[in-house]
């Protein structure tokens, strides 16, 4: 590690190969705690390339315990780490986007510069999270969504996460999350925190065989916010897009925080999918479940996406896909 350290320290990137190296070497435990939290610290000082970015990403999938489902599977995730502490607008979208008929593997973890990531709302509700096959492919056929913590399938979180947990800030393992999603899914809806690294995404998703759309608000949100413009990359190139290109209002950030405690981010939760929420609220979740459901065929257009989405929120059918991933356990 000392001689990664040296090289990182010096502004030299590291190769493809070398990012893949350190990744499974930080997985088989071969540094201590000290050393791995130099290594992601200085990722928070300067720019990940797009050849680091890659190599962890192949190390981490190399290293993960793999999920095969039958059914064509969407993730609908964002990275993370953007400090706006919403409420948990991507999970509500990924029961949304199952809800629409669209089965959804989605993949989370715990929050760690907010106060509730997807990982901690489900295990408010009493979710156990499992890396079992059998439980994880009953879950998608029953729910037409299951879901993966992804402590348990990255055996290089083991090492990290109480050091994720200590440092509290956003690192590069925010930047792989949606990259690294053990059921290896055709489809995904990515939400970023900062514009460089959409475009890295950009760039290393059209290398893939993937239906994809990767977001940013240009003020900062890993998601549509609908607060302002955001970026859109997808397998149809760049756009620049504002609320009403979605025909959405423009909301205020305050009207999509997510509360205090966990606790207050689960009311906020309950409420929209119970069809309480209020009318910002249920805005976010559509535009973001409808583009997710875009993502999944760009064929079908905006407006139906759209449709298709207001349907499977206003008619209770996510609150019943949300109960039946509940009771599945």
């Amino acid at each position: 590690m000392k001689g990664i350290l040296d090289e990182l320290i010096s502004h030299q990137p590291l190769t493809k190969e070398s990012a893949h190296r350190v990744l499974v070497e930080v997985a088989s435990g071969k540094y201590n705690p000290s050393q791995i939290a130099s290594f992601m610290t200085i990722y928070m000082m300067r720019s990940i390339t797009v050849g680091e970015l890659q190599g962890f990403r192949d190390a981490m999938l190399e290293l993960c315990v793999p999920v095969h489902f039958d059914a064509p599977v969407m993730d609908v995730c964002g990275t993370g780490g953007d400090g706006k502490n919403t409420f948990n607008i991507s999970t509500l979208s990924a029961f949304v986007v199952a809800a629409a008929g669209q089965p959804v593997a989605k993949h989370g973890n715990y929050g760690v510069s907010s106060v509730s990531g997807s990982s901690n709302m489900l295990e408010h509700f009493g979710y156990s999270f499992t890396n079992n096959h059998d439980a994880l492919k009953r879950n998608l056929e029953e729910a037409n969504i299951c879901f993966m913590h992804a402590p348990l399938f990255h055996p290089a979180m083991k090492n990290v996460a109480p050091i994720r947990k200590e440092l509290g800030v956003k690192t590069f393992f925010n930047m792989l999350g949606p990259m690294v999603n053990p059921a290896f899914p055709s489809k995904q809806l990515v939400g970023v925190f900062n514009l460089e690294l959409a475009r890295q995404y950009g760039y290393l998703y059209q290398q893939t065989n993937k239906e994809y759309i990767i977001l940013h608000s240009l003020d900062g949100y890993d998601e549509i916010s609908l607060t302002g413009s955001f970026k859109m990359f997808s397998n149809s190139g760049e756009k620049l897009l504002d609320p009403i290109d979605l025909q959405m209002p423009k909301l205020k950030a305050d009207e999509i925080r997510g509360g205090e405690t966990v606790e207050d981010a689960a009311h906020i939760f309950l409420n929209i999918l119970q069809g309480k929420g209020t009318d910002q609220q249920k805005s976010v979740v559509v535009a973001n479940a409808s583009m997710a459901l875009f993502a999944a065929n760009q064929t079908q257009g905006m407006e139906m996406a759209r449709s298709r989405a207001e349907e499977a929120l206003e008619s209770g059918r996510a609150y019943t896909s949300f109960k039946k991933l509940l009771n599945q356990q």
